[in-house]
C-alpha cells in the first residue's frame, strides 16, 4: 500500500495514458487498418499537404477563440486558444461529438474565462461556425453553378433541401444566440408544457442559459468588426480542410481548387444534417457519393479515408497529447499553490 501511495501519481499519469490509447484504439478500430493502407500509397507530399491543412484549421480556430475569449479575458493568449482547438478536438472524437463544447468551455473557465461567460461565448462561437459554413458552401456552389449542375443535376432536390435545412438550422442558432424575443416565446412554450410541475428544474435551467445567451450577445454580437472578422476566419478555415480532397486529387485534373472547395462544403453541409456522433460516418458517406460522381467510387473512397485522418485522427492524437501536457501542468500548479499554502 505504502508503494501504491508512493507512486500514486505516476500510476495516476500511466492509467490516464492507457485510458487515452484505449480511447483511440476504441474510436478508430473500425477504420484505423484502411487509413494506414491508404496512406501508405499515397505520396509524401500529398501527406505532408494533408497534415499541414489539418493543422492550419486548427491554428485558425484558436484564432478564433482568441478573438472572442480576449474580450472577457484581456491576458488571453493566441496560443492558448490553440490549445483550446485541439483540448476540444480530442473530446470532440472521444465522446463522439457531445463533449466538445463542455471541454472548451472548462478551458475557457481555466484560463480566466468564467463558466457562464464561456458558456454564452462557445455558443456564439459554434453559431457563426454554422452559419459560415451554409455561406462558404452557397459562395462556392453559385462560383461553380455550371460544374456543379454537370454532375449533381439529378440531386437538384436533394441539395436544395440540404442548403434549406442548413439555413434553418443557422437561423435558429442565430435567433437562439441573440434574440431576446426568441427567448422570451421559447420560454413561454416551454412554460405552458409544463402545467404539471415536472419540469420546473429544466425550465429553470433553460432560463439561465437564455440569460447567459444574452448577456453574451450584447457582450460580443455588438462588436460587428469583431463578428465579421470571426466570420471571414471560419471561411478561411474551412479552405484548408475543404481544400484536402484536391491536394489528393490535383494529379488527376478532374477538378480545381475551387471546384474541390465546393463539391468538399457541400458534402460537409448536408453531412451536417445527418444524425451522427461527431460526423463521423456520414461526412465519409456523402463525400464519397458526390466525389464519386467525378473520379469513381475507388478513388472518392480514398479521398474519404484521408479526409477522416486530417478531420478527425489527426487533430485528436495531437489534442491527445494537448490533454496530457495540460494535466501535467494543471497539477504541477496546483501543487505549487499547494506548498506556498503550507
Amino acid at each position: 500500500m505504502r508503494v501504491i501511495k508512493k507512486h500514486a501519481k505516476t500510476i495516476g499519469k500511466i492509467l490516464f495514458v492507457l485510458i487515452l490509447i484505449l480511447i483511440i484504439i476504441y474510436t478508430f478500430k473500425d477504420s484505423a487498418g484502411d487509413i494506414l493502407t491508404q496512406l501508405k500509397k499515397t505520396s509524401f507530399l500529398v501527406i505532408a499537404g494533408i497534415c499541414i491543412a489539418s493543422v492550419m484549421y486548427e491554428l485558425v480556430e484558436g484564432w478564433i477563440s482568441y478573438s472572442l475569449a480576449k474580450v472577457y479575458n484581456p491576458d488571453f493568449k493566441y496560443w492558448q486558444g490553440v490549445e483550446c482547438a485541439f483540448y476540444a478536438a480530442f473530446y470532440r472524437v472521444a465522446t463522439l461529438g457531445s463533449g466538445a463544447g463542455v471541454a472548451a468551455i472548462y478551458y475557457f473557465n481555466e484560463r480566466g474565462v468564467p463558466y457562464s461567460k464561456g458558456t454564452g461565448l462557445y455558443t456564439i462561437e459554434y453559431m457563426l461556425h454554422k452559419v459560415s459554413i451554409a455561406l462558404f458552401a452557397g459562395i462556392f456552389f453559385i462560383l461553380n453553378w455550371g460544374y456543379m449542375q454537370k454532375y449533381y443535376s439529378q440531386y437538384d432536390m436533394t441539395l436544395l433541401i440540404g442548403f434549406g435545412v442548413t439555413f434553418v438550422i443557422a437561423a435558429v442558432l442565430l435567433l437562439f444566440a441573440c434574440s431576446k424575443k426568441f427567448h422570451e416565446v421559447l420560454l413561454w412554450i416551454v412554460r405552458k408544457l409544463n402545467r404539471s410541475g415536472k419540469l420546473t428544474e429544466q425550465v429553470q435551467k433553460l432560463e439561465e442559459q437564455c440569460a447567459i445567451l444574452e448577456d453574451a450577445a450584447a457582450t460580443l454580437l455588438k462588436r460587428g468588426g469583431l463578428i465579421a472578422g470571426c466570420i471571414l476566419k471560419n471561411l478561411l478555415k474551412f479552405t484548408f480542410w475543404y481544400g484536402i480532397p484536391f491536394l489528393i486529387l490535383a494529379e488527376t485534373g478532374k477538378l480545381t481548387l475551387s471546384q474541390g472547395l465546393a463539391v468538399t462544403s457541400l458534402a460537409m453541409m448536408l453531412a451536417a444534417v445527418i444524425p451522427a456522433p461527431a460526423g463521423i460516418g456520414s461526412s465519409e458517406f456523402v463525400l464519397t457519393m458526390l466525389l464519386a460522381k467525378i473520379v469513381g467510387t475507388g478513388a472518392a473512397g480514398s479521398v474519404a479515408l484521408l479526409y477522416r485522418f486530417a478531420t478527425f485522427v489527426l487533430p485528436f492524437v495531437i489534442g491527445a497529447v494537448v490533454v496530457v501536457l495540460w494535466r501535467r501542468v494543471h497539477r504541477s500548479t496546483e501543487n505549487e499553490e499547494s506548498n506556498l499554502k503550507s
